[in-house]
């Protein structure tokens, strides 16, 4: 079933405390001068119709760059509650979701995704195994999931996708990385963001 780019909107989550890091703003750290938020906006920017990004500190760095944040409305509740925010924000029938700390997310994943849902969405594998997400959204039955999980107070984006029916996508060969260590920092070429 094909999306049209104007069905779609990219999301963002960037608003975990990273303590493992020491609170560093994940998004806004640095890999070859560029940081990592705008570095993932670039990439998906011409594919999709509009972009939220999921940020709970310092709203106004994003708006510098023409960038539109939101808070979650639930607090202490891991991705759970950046993906209702950005559900919430949405305005198209699908969102894509990535977390802010992916380090090797192409360009060609949202086409993959786009190909292997069948109008219930669908979710990444890589080598490391499930990555709920990096997946695509169908944003009216999410928004709806997401209340009855709420009102649950079951917080687990594996929960919803299992209950919405999406499909998942193996990528085989592909890890997409992340960043919640020093090491993993160092490994990826990142640096803390000093200004932008």
């Amino acid at each position: 079933m094909p999306i049209e780019r104007s069905e779609l909107t990219l999301g963002i989550l960037a608003g975990g405390r990273a303590s493992r890091l020491g609170g560093l703003d994940k998004a806004w750290l640095q890999r070859e001068g560029e940081a990592q938020v705008l570095r993932l906006v670039r990439r998906f920017r011409d594919r999709v119709g509009a972009v939220r990004i999921s940020a709970n500190r310092d709203p106004g760095r994003y708006a510098a760059h023409g960038l539109s944040a939101v808070r979650d409305n639930l607090s202490d509740v891991g991705p759970f509650g950046g993906l209702e925010a950005l559900a919430a924000a949405c305005t198209t029938p699908w969102l894509f979701t990535l977390p802010v700390d992916a380090v090797d997310a192409g360009p060609e994943l949202l086409p993959a995704l786009i190909a292997a849902q069948d109008g219930q969405g669908a979710y990444a594998i890589d080598d490391d195994g499930v990555q709920p997400l990096f997946a695509l959204w169908p944003a009216a039955p999410l928004r709806q999931a997401l209340a009855q999980a709420a009102d649950a107070q079951r917080w687990a984006v594996r929960e919803l996708q299992t209950g919405l029916g999406m499909a998942a996508l193996r990528l085989d060969g592909l890890r997409f990385g992340n960043l919640n260590t020093p090491d993993d920092l160092a490994a990826a070429g990142f640096v803390p963001g000093l200004g932008d």
